[in-house]
C-alpha cells in the first residue's frame, strides 16, 4: 500500500482511542477522513471539532460519497463484528481495507520507531517517551493509546524521523510492527479470550521481539522470561531506580545507567508502576542519543495521562481519582500508590469490570484485588464487544470480594452514592464507560464541599 496512492480514509470504529490517534494523523496530512462509531464520546467531539464527519448508525447511506469512490482506505478496527453491514459493503466491493494496526506498521516503517508493548503501562510509559523526545526537540511522530495532559491529545505531529507507538498485544496488532527500540513493561496473563492460554501469549511477546530491526534493542522489565537490557527498582538492573525519598507527592531518587548516576531525579506520578513505567521510557529515549541529564530534567514535567491515576480533585481533606484499570495487577498498583501517598486514610473504589471474559478468567484476582480497599462499590459488568455469559455478573464477583463493606448498585445510582460516602480517598476504576461518569462525578464532590 502507497499513501501517495489514497485519496480519502474512512474509518470503521473511529471513535477507539487508537483509531482516532490515526484519523488524526490522516487529517493532519492533507487527506479527507470520515468514519463510524457506535455511540458518541468525548473523542468523537473531538474528532468532529476538526471537521471529520463522524456518525453513529452502521447504515452505509449515512457514508458521504467521496469515501465510496476509488482510492479510499478503509481501516476498521477488530472489536467491530463480522455482521458490521458497513463493513461488508466495503468488502463487498472490492477496497483496500486494513486494520489499524497494519496502517501503524506502515506509516512508522521507515522511521525510527520506538515501540512500547505490555499488558500493562504502555500507554503511561508511551506518552512519558513522547514528552521526552519534545523536550530534547526530535522531529518524531506519537501515536498514543491515551491522552497525554502535556499535548491534550493521543496524536503528535513534530516530525517524521521519529515514531512513537504503543504497541498493542490485543488481536496480535502488534506484530504488524518494525521497531528500532522496543520495551516490554510486562506481560501478565490477559486477553484470554484472544489467546486461550498464557503461554500463547507469551509466545507472542516472543514473536514481537523478534520484529525489531536488525541492530536494533529490546528492553524487558527485570525478572519477565525475556532476554534484553534491562530496568527495575533497586534489583540491579541495567537500568535501575535507587534510593527512593517522597517529598511533597514527588518521587526523588537516583538513576543509574550502564555509564553514569544520575543524582536527585525527580518524577510526580504516583506509584512503583509508574516509577517503572518512567524508567523505561528514560532508558528508550537515550537510544536516540538525547543527552541523560536532559531526559531526566524532562521525567520531572511530565504531567500525567488523562484517566492514569488522575487527580480530579486533591484537598487536604478529600482525594478523587480516576484511573483506567481494569485487570487486577492494574487495580494492585492503584491501591500501593494511593497507600504510599495518601497513609492512613479511608480509601473507597468504585469498579466497572470489563468485559464478560476478563472477568470470568480473572475472578478469585479481581475479588483479592479490591479486597484490599476499605469500602467498595461495584457496578454493573460493561460489555464492550462482548454478549452476556451466564453466570458471569457483577452480584457473582461481589460474592467473593472478601470485604463487609461492599455493595453493587445501578449505574444511575453513582452520584447519589457517592454524594452519601464519607472517605479521604475515592478512586474510580475501569475501562469502561465509568471515564464518562467522572466528570459528573467531579461536579458532585465539588458542588458538595
Amino acid at each position: 500500500m502507497n499513501l501517495k496512492d489514497i485519496h480519502s480514509v474512512y474509518f470503521i470504529g473511529i471513535g477507539g482511542i487508537g483509531m482516532s490517534a490515526l484519523a488524526r494523523y490522516f487529517d493532519f496530512i492533507g487527506k479527507p477522513v470520515a468514519g463510524y462509531d457506535k455511540t458518541p464520546t468525548p473523542i468523537t467531539d473531538g474528532l468532529q471539532e476538526k471537521g471529520i464527519m463522524v456518525h453513529f448508525e452502521d447504515d452505509i447511506t449515512s457514508v458521504p460519497d467521496t469515501f465510496k469512490q476509488p482510492g479510499t482506505l478503509v481501516v476498521y478496527t477488530p472489536a467491530v463484528p463480522a455482521s458490521h453491514g458497513e463493513l461488508n459493503f466495503y468488502k463487498a466491493n472490492g477496497f483496500e481495507i486494513k486494520k489499524r494496526s497494519e496502517v501503524l506498521g506502515i506509516i512508522t516503517k521507515d522511521s525510527y520507531c520506538l515501540a512500547v508493548a505490555g499488558t500493562h503501562g504502555k500507554t503511561t510509559t508511551s506518552c512519558i517517551l513522547a514528552h521526552l523526545l519534545k523536550e530534547c526537540g526530535l522531529p518524531f511522530t506519537a501515536f498514543l493509546g491515551g491522552v497525554s495532559e502535556d499535548f491534550n491529545s493521543n496524536f503528535v505531529l513534530e516530525g517524521t524521523e521519529y515514531s512513537v507507538v504503543e504497541a498493542d498485544e490485543f488481536d496480535r496488532s502488534f506484530l504488524r510492527l518494525f521497531p528500532t527500540v522496543a520495551c516490554i513493561t510486562s506481560m501478565d496473563a490477559d486477553h484470554l479470550d484472544i489467546y486461550g492460554t498464557h503461554e500463547e501469549l507469551l509466545q507472542s511477546f516472543r514473536d514481537f521481539a523478534g520484529k525489531i530491526k536488525p541492530g536494533g534493542k529490546l528492553f524487558v522489565r527485570k525478572g519477565l522470561p525475556m532476554e534484553g537490557i534491562t530496568f527495575g527498582i533497586e534489583d540491579g538492573s541495567d537500568f535501575c531506580i535507587e534510593h527512593i525519598d517522597i517529598e511533597h507527592g514527588t518521587y526523588v531518587f537516583d538513576l543509574v545507567t550502564p555509564s553514569e548516576v544520575l543524582k536527585q531525579v525527580r518524577f510526580g506520578k504516583p506509584g512503583r508502576h509508574n516509577l517503572l513505567n518512567g524508567l523505561a521510557a528514560f532508558a528508550m529515549a537515550v537510544q536516540t542519543g538525547c543527552p541523560p541529564h536532559r531526559l531526566a530534567e524532562a521525567l520531572a514535567t511530565f504531567k500525567g495521562v488523562q484517566r492514569r491515576f488522575s487527580y480530579q480533585i486533591k484537598e487536604k481533606d478529600f482525594v478523587f481519582i480516576d484511573d483506567y484499570a481494569h485487570h487486577p495487577a492494574e487495580i494492585d498498583a492503584v491501591h500501593q500508590a494511593i497507600r504510599e501517598m495518601h497513609p492512613g486514610e479511608k480509601v473507597t473504589a468504585i469498579f466497572q469490570p470489563h468485559l464478560f471474559s476478563r472477568t470470568k478468567d480473572f475472578a478469585d484476582d479481581f475479588a483479592q484485588s479490591l479486597s484490599q480497599f476499605d469500602e467498595i462499590i461495584l457496578l454493573e459488568i460493561y460489555p464492550a464487544r462482548e454478549e452476556p455469559m451466564e453466570g458471569i455478573t457483577s452480584a457473582w464477583l461481589l460474592q467473593k470480594i472478601n470485604n463487609p463493606n461492599k455493595k453493587l448498585i445501578p449505574k444511575a445510582e453513582l452520584i447519589k452514592e457517592v454524594s452519601n460516602c464519607k472517605t479521604g480517598v475515592l478512586v474510580a476504576l475501569g475501562a469502561g464507560d465509568i471515564g464518562l461518569e467522572v466528570p459528573k462525578i467531579k461536579k458532585e464532590l465539588a458542588y458538595a464541599g
